[in-house]
């Protein structure tokens, strides 16, 4: 993160939709743990149900009733894919759906998302955004050992890669690419994979560690229509405690009990990360999903109309619960496009302004905005003034130079 003035930024605290700084300063947050607090920082019930768990022994070394009742909880929002595996991260997950996948299918080679992050494991620490393989310029497929690449959002990329290669064990796929800039998926897109994938016998594997019960209590490929085999949900699920899950049908699972697959953990399925994900879960059911899309969408109509009364003109890409910020009258729908018009620039200067005006967010090239259950009116007027502030600021600072 830049330092502002000579300083760096250090958080004190954080609660409900705000952090304040080592000097006592409140933010209004946008960041929210890279989108884990969704709840808000330190919801009260998560807090009081963590530290009741704490109080008990945080790792008994012993089964415990609290990880079969937090693992029910979230099946209980996951249609079909019914069997959870908790673990600590959700590169921990990512790399369990496919050591799980290729088991069950004997075959060697995982496809991901070119630009998409699905944690820092071997098998898919490849092709991320930024990188120059993410591109996929060339005719030649980006293959790094048993990883290939896959063009998001290119339907013909589909068929020609099980043309190219028969051994794809696994396809991974994300709802929408965050990592790149909440690019979200092309109409019919993510049920053209699946069905593709399928048919050539690969396990369609849904990474859902950032959109999970982001747009509605569940997952976001069923929200988007798609019935992934498997999928990795964290972040949303315990609010902020470290906590990851692999969850799939009762047929691919049996994997983990007749013994093909192993796993294990210390601190899989502790007592404090199953109270966050029961506590969480009884939280989601009580979230109005459509109050945060419609407050977030009035925020990125707010913010477009901020740049342009300073003559600067913007758009957003993404769900109202979490976007990415945009110069020029139209946002990217792939990869390819979101290079050519992503200003690393720009973005470093508003996280500075912003900062200035009292709002926190993420300084990366590809950044996003969250909002949280908790952000209330007040927290979204400050929001979008911030935003105004800023605009002012760098046009004026444009037309100095």
């Amino acid at each position: 993160m830049p330092d502002l003035d000579g300083q760096r930024f250090l958080v004190q605290r954080a609660q409900g939709p705000y952090v304040w700084d080592d000097h006592g300063r409140r933010y209004v947050d946008t960041a929210l743990g890279f989108g884990a607090t969704f709840l808000g920082h330190s919801a009260p019930e998560v807090i009081e149900a963590t530290k009741a768990a704490l109080e008990r022994g945080s790792m008994p070394a012993y089964a415990h009733a609290l990880e079969e009742e937090a693992a029910a909880s979230l099946a209980a929002h996951t249609g079909d894919l019914s069997k959870v595996v908790f673990v600590n991260s959700g590169s921990e997950a990512v790399h369990l759906a496919c050591r799980l996948a290729r088991a069950v299918t004997g075959r060697g080679r995982i496809a991901k998302m070119a630009a998409g992050y699905d944690g820092w494991f071997d098998d898919v620490a490849f092709g991320n955004a930024g990188s120059r393989e993410a591109e996929m310029r060339t005719n030649t497929r980006p293959v790094k050992d048993e990883t290939m690449l896959l063009r998001f959002n290119d339907f013909g990329d589909v068929d020609l890669l099980f043309a190219e290669c028969n051994d794809i064990a696994a396809v991974i796929l994300e709802p929408m690419m965050a990592n790149a800039g909440c690019i979200p998926a092309a109409d019919g897109y993510l049920a053209h994979v699946a069905a593709v994938a399928r048919r050539h016998g690969a396990i369609v594997i849904m990474d859902e560690v950032l959109m999970g019960f982001r747009l509605h209590p569940g997952l976001a490929s069923h929200h988007l229509g798609v019935k992934p085999d498997l999928a990795t949900v964290g972040k949303a699920i315990g609010n902020g405690i470290a906590v990851a899950a692999l969850i799939g049908t009762p047929e691919i699972m049996a994997a983990f009990e007749d013994q093909r697959v192993s796993r294990a953990g210390t601190y899989n399925g502790n007592p404090v990360a199953c109270a966050a994900v029961k506590s969480s879960m009884a939280l989601v059911d009580k979230v109005d999903y459509g109050a945060i899309a419609a407050r977030g969408d009035t925020l990125r109509a707010e913010i477009v109309k901020g740049f342009a009364y300073s003559g600067i003109e913007t758009c957003t890409s993404g769900y109202g619960a979490v976007f990415t910020l945009w110069r020029g009258a139209q946002p990217p729908a792939s990869y390819r496009e979101a290079v050519g018009i992503v200003d690393p620039a720009f973005t470093v200067d508003l996280h500075l302004e912003l900062r200035r005006a009292g709002v926190m967010s993420m300084a990366t090239t590809y950044g996003r905005y969250y909002l949280s259950a908790s952000h209330d009116q007040e927290a979204l007027d400050l929001c979008a003034g911030a935003f105004r502030e800023a605009a002012g600021r760098m046009a004026g600072s444009s037309q100095r130079v």
